[in-house]
């Protein structure tokens, strides 16, 4: 009877993904690169091969080139909210599922909707259209990339608060890079067509320096190089030799480094297009209120990051951490375990040796790779 259900189940997904619309991701190393302009540029030949194209949100950043490839294409009037006594305007999601046009033209797919809508980011209402059927055609920088934070942060020195979860990439058609080589970028600047006259000398002195640009331009073009990938990996016939990878991020109640650990994994799972599992081993001196309130939140929050990473979220509660890890381990074909570097510190080490030495002897024995991320 299961295996009836199981197949009925997988028959419900095909049908699914059959009436799901395609999904097109265009992605930049920065702002400028002509996201937006291909964008229209798209909307505009399919229009003229009269396909039913809208223009559910779009941000001109009042560049006349954008502006100019803007006419003639037919834009959805947005929402008005009012926040904090000022009137604002968002993407209005439910009038796209009712006009149900044939693709959708939607801009800034890291933004974050104001107070009081239904999602609170863009790229949940995307996904919304998606699955009424309505193909969609969006934009997103690689600082924006979830996974990719940390990195964007060495390159820039500035942490980006608006971003997206690497599977919303995982759930994309087409992924294709807008690429610019950072003189090109430094011109189209300086000649006034990314920013206003009076914020020019600004960002020519903190982001838009050649070798920042040049670095944002790699991560670039690596994470579209990774999605063909991916979709050759998944579309192809895979050997039946070839060893399925699985990883399995072990974190504890340290925000800081559990963070780390998730998009550090999260990375590699992407990497070889493979599943990945978040597990949380919780001893006794963690139960109730004894790691505080706001240990209990970060936690929370880094399994809602690792969920939207594309993890499965596991919550064991086990005295012996390493016996825990390799229980997990054993029942979901784990191919490689990943943990921080705190989790091996010298004193726990020695003071667990014949614990951690169990846990390698087991390792060696099921073939399973340790991963100790900085």
């Amino acid at each position: 009877m299961a295996d009836k259900d199981q197949n009925v189940q997988h028959f419900l997904e095909l049908i699914r993904k059959s009436r799901r619309g395609k999904f097109k991701i265009y992605i930049g190393m920065s702002a400028g690169v002509g996201k937006t302009y291909r964008m229209l540029q798209e909307a505009q030949t399919l229009l003229r091969n009269g396909v039913d194209v809208k223009i559910g949100y779009i941000e001109t950043h009042q560049r006349k080139e954008t502006l100019t490839l803007l006419e003639g294409l037919p834009v959805l009037p947005r929402r008005k909210l009012f926040y904090k006594g000022k009137e604002l305007e968002e993407m209005d999601v439910q009038a796209i599922i009712n006009l149900h046009p044939e693709v959708v033209v939607v801009d800034e797919l890291a933004h974050t909707n104001i107070e009081g809508s239904k999602n609170e980011k863009r790229w949940q209402d995307v996904m919304d259209i998606l699955d009424a059927g309505i193909n969609v055609i969006s934009a997103v920088n690689i600082q924006h990339i979830e996974s990719l934070n940390e990195e964007v942060r060495t390159i820039t020195g500035i942490e980006v608060a608006e971003r997206i979860p690497d599977s919303v990439l995982k759930e994309a058609d087409e992924v294709v890079n807008i690429d610019l080589t950072a003189d090109e970028l430094i011109i189209r600047l300086k000649e006034g067509k990314i920013y206003t006259a009076d914020k020019i000398e600004i960002a020519l002195k903190n982001f838009f320096q050649s070798d920042k640009i040049l670095q944002l331009r790699e991560l670039a073009l690596k994470e579209v190089a990774s999605q063909v990938e991916r979709k050759i990996e998944t579309e192809l016939p895979r050997s039946a030799h070839s060893r399925t990878e699985r990883f399995l991020a072990c974190i504890s109640s340290n925000h800081e480094i559990a963070k780390k650990v998730i998009r550090k994994t999260a990375r590699l799972a992407s990497y070889y297009h493979s599943k990945w599992i978040l597990l949380y081993v919780q001893t006794p001196k963690e139960d109730g209120d004894k790691i505080g309130l706001a240990a209990q939140r970060h936690l929370i929050n880094n399994f809602k990051l690792a969920t939207e990473s594309g993890a499965e979220v596991i919550r064991i509660r086990q005295i012996n951490i390493a016996k825990g890890i390799m229980e997990v381990a054993e029942q979901h074909g784990i191919t490689t375990i990943c943990i921080g570097k705190p989790h091996l510190s010298l004193l726990n080490v020695i003071l667990n040796t014949a614990v951690f030495n169990q846990l390698l002897n087991k390792l060696a024995a099921s073939d399973i790779d340790v991963v100790i991320l900085s």
